[in-house]
């Protein structure tokens, strides 16, 4: 499990979900992902990996409360995806006097007196648990956010471009990241006596965290910053224009580097990793790289034949011939009006749906049994 991943975004629900909502989510999201029915599909296989990981942790509930705890103290920097956009920790202090947003680290953290849970979290941490030691102050990479977009059919079928809006930590404008009101003067943290850290015992085990008062700089502004109140960045929304590959299925993801959580400490940003979701469409569906298109006829038209025109996903139109005595189901091959992906293309499959009327007038009866006489037809 890579490191500060959000188990609430793997999985698509929110922090407050149920058991239930938990338990129906991770039963949706297998069901589409089971290697059985994403056969020699890599991606597949590595998603479905990913939301197993996941359940194990908030399917428990003792080990989900158990998780919260660590991700309330910080351990996966504040970030939770969702639909539509990402959640980043704001930095500022949270309700135990942290700052929110905090970045944690496997050695950090001693966690000996969780038993068999130790093994989950370390994997949690992507790293082992060989106790406590002082946090770098060096530059730090920003954390990856994580978020699902929902996608139109034809935009993931023909490909184009999606806006999405974040909300995102940036450097304070004010104060430049410093936490200082302009013209403060700097001066050692009395908290930490400039170390940045401090370390206090939780439930069995010693933690070190960033020092509340500094936030881990280990330095302290005579006056705070009136524009961030000491954190050095605020929270904003930012747009950006997400572009879809021609081709996208579901669980298809794509990283843009750079997109994610602010670096700390001049440190570079995170990626923004992006898992599309395409939405049913009314007319067409997907089968690999063909589209199917389901299009009605009367008995008329299929028993005597007919041309029908039907659309295609650019939206032109083609004429296909309809021969005599078609049955229902029957499928009419298009070639190359299908989904283009990796240099391949499929067709479109126009899919006949005989109509059968509910209710016959008089005249039309009459005729009806007339035909079916006159071809020997027993009803």
């Amino acid at each position: 499990m890579a490191q500060n991943k959000d188990f609430y975004a793997v999985l698509g629900v929110s922090a407050s979900a149920t058991q239930d909502e938990i338990k129906k989510q991770y039963r949706k999201l297998a069901a589409r992902y089971h290697p059985d029915k994403n056969p020699n599909d890599a991606k597949a296989a590595d998603r479905f990996k990913e939301i197993s990981e996941a359940y194990q942790v908030l399917g428990d509930a003792e080990r989900r409360k158990q998780y919260d705890q660590m991700r309330q103290l910080g351990a996966f920097g504040g970030f939770g995806g969702a639909r539509g956009g990402a959640r980043p920790g704001t930095g500022a202090p949270d309700a135990q006097g942290f700052p929110g947003g905090g970045n944690f680290r496997s050695e950090d953290f001693d966690i000996g007196g969780l038993g068999g849970l130790g093994d989950i979290f370390s994997s949690m941490f992507g790293g082992s648990t060989g106790g406590t030691r002082a946090r770098s102050r060096g530059p730090e990479r920003g954390q990856d956010v994580e978020m699902q977009l929902d996608v139109p059919f034809r935009v993931a079928a023909l490909g184009g471009k999606v806006p999405v809006e974040l909300e995102v930590n940036v450097e304070c404008p004010t104060c430049h990241g410093s936490g200082a009101a302009p013209g403060a003067k700097m001066q050692t943290c009395p908290e930490c006596a400039g170390r940045g850290t401090i370390s206090f015992g939780q439930g069995g085990f010693a933690v070190q965290r960033p020092c509340p008062m500094c936030l881990g700089r280990g330095q302290v502004p005579s006056e705070r910053c009136p524009t961030c109140g000491g954190a050095g960045e605020v929270r904003t929304r930012k747009k950006v224009l997400i572009t879809v590959p021609a081709g996208t299925d579901n669980g298809a993801r794509i990283r843009l580097k750079g997109q994610g959580g602010r670096g700390q400490h001049n440190g570079p940003p995170g990626d923004l990793v992006i898992t599309f979701q395409v939405e049913p469409d009314r007319f067409f569906r997907r089968e690999g790289l063909d589209v199917i298109a389901p299009v009605p006829i009367n008995i008329a038209q299929a028993t005597l034949g007919s041309r029908i025109s039907v659309r295609t996903l650019d939206g032109k139109k083609v004429a296909i011939r309809i021969p005599p005595g078609t049955a229902n189901g029957k499928r009419f091959r298009v070639r190359g009006q299908g989904i283009e992906k990796d240099g391949q293309k499929g067709d479109l499959i126009v899919l006949v749906d005989v109509q059968v009327p509910e209710k016959l007038t008089e005249d039309q009866e009459r005729a009806m049994r007339e035909f079916a006489e006159a071809g020997g037809l027993k009803y």
